[in-house]
C-alpha cells in the first residue's frame, strides 16, 4: 500500500498540499480526481520521491520514503512514474535507447525488458524509431514502456489520457486493466470522470490541497461541485 499522512507542500510560502491523508491499495487503480490546480501532479510526485513534503511522511508497503540518493533508486524500480508530457521523460534518441535506459541503470541487461515493455504497449519494431519524430500518442507509449521495462509494482500515470483520440484512450484503458491483473497496481490522476469509471476500483479526490472525499464509487462523488467533466 502507498500511504501519505499528514502531508503538507509549497512553493515560494505557497501551500499547495495541506495535511493530505492519502491511500491506494495494493491490486487496485486507485483515481485522483481533482479540477485542474487541485494539487493531483503535486500529490503524485511525492509518491515515489520526485518531491520531499515540508511535513508529513509517505510509506510505502509501510516503509517510509528515504530521500538518499540509494534509497530514491530503489524506490523508482518499485514505484515507477509516467508524466503527462512525454517529452519531460523521454531521454534517448531511439526507442530502444529510451526503453532500456532504466535497466541499463540498474546494472541489468535491457534486451528481454526492452522487448517485453514495447510488446506491452503495442509499439514492437519501434525499437530503431526516433523518438523526436514519434506522434504525441506513441511518444506516451514509449514513456510508459520506460517504466514497464523496470518491472514497477506500483506505476503512478499522472494525466494519461492528455493528448490521446478516443482510440488510444480506450487501448490504455485495456492495457491498464491486463497490467492490473498482471500485479501492477496504479495511481492515476484525472479530471475526466468517464475515463475514472474504466479504470478505476477507488476514487479520491483533491480540491485545494487536501483530501475532499474517498469513495469506493464514482457516482458517490459530486462531479460537478468540484469541476470534473466527462469525454
Amino acid at each position: 500500500m502507498i500511504r501519505t499522512d499528514d502531508l503538507h507542500f509549497g512553493y515560494d510560502e505557497q501551500s499547495i498540499l495541506r495535511g493530505i491523508d492519502f491511500r491506494a491499495e495494493t491490486g487496485d487503480v486507485t483515481v485522483l480526481l481533482g479540477r485542474n490546480g487541485a494539487g493531483k501532479s503535486t500529490l503524485l510526485k511525492h509518491l515515489n520521491g520526485l518531491l520531499e513534503p515540508d511535513r508529513g511522511h509517505v510509506m510505502i508497503d509501510g516503509d517510509r520514503i528515504q530521500y538518499d540518493d540509494d534509497s530514491l533508486l530503489s524506490l523508482r524500480q518499485e514505484v515507477g512514474f509516467v508524466f503527462q508530457d512525454p517529452d519531460d521523460q523521454l531521454v534517448a534518441p531511439t526507442v530502444e535507447q529510451d526503453v532500456a535506459f532504466g535497466p541499463i541503470n540498474l546494472g541489468t541487461d535491457p534486451t528481454e525488458a526492452v522487448e517485453w515493455a514495447l510488446s506491452r504497449v503495442g509499439l514492437a519494431g519501434y525499437e530503431d524509431r526516433l523518438c523526436s519524430r514519434l506522434s504525441g500518442g506513441e511518444k506516451k507509449r514509449v514513456a510508459l514502456a520506460g517504466v514497464l521495462a523496470m518491472k514497477p509494482k506500483y506505476l503512478i500515470f499522472d494525466e494519461p489520457t492528455a493528448g490521446l483520440d478516443g482510440d488510444g484512450t480506450r487501448a490504455l484503458v485495456d492495457l491498464i486493466r491486463e497490467l492490473t491483473n498482471e500485479g501492477i497496481s496504479f495511481v492515476v490522476s484525472t479530471h475526466y470522470p468517464d475515463f475514472a469509471t474504466a479504470v478505476g476500483d477507488t476514487f479520491t479526490l483533491i480540491d485545494d490541497g487536501q483530501v475532499a472525499c474517498r469513495e469506493s464509487s464514482l457516482d458517490e462523488i459530486p462531479a460537478k461541485k468540484y469541476g470534473l467533466r466527462g469525454v
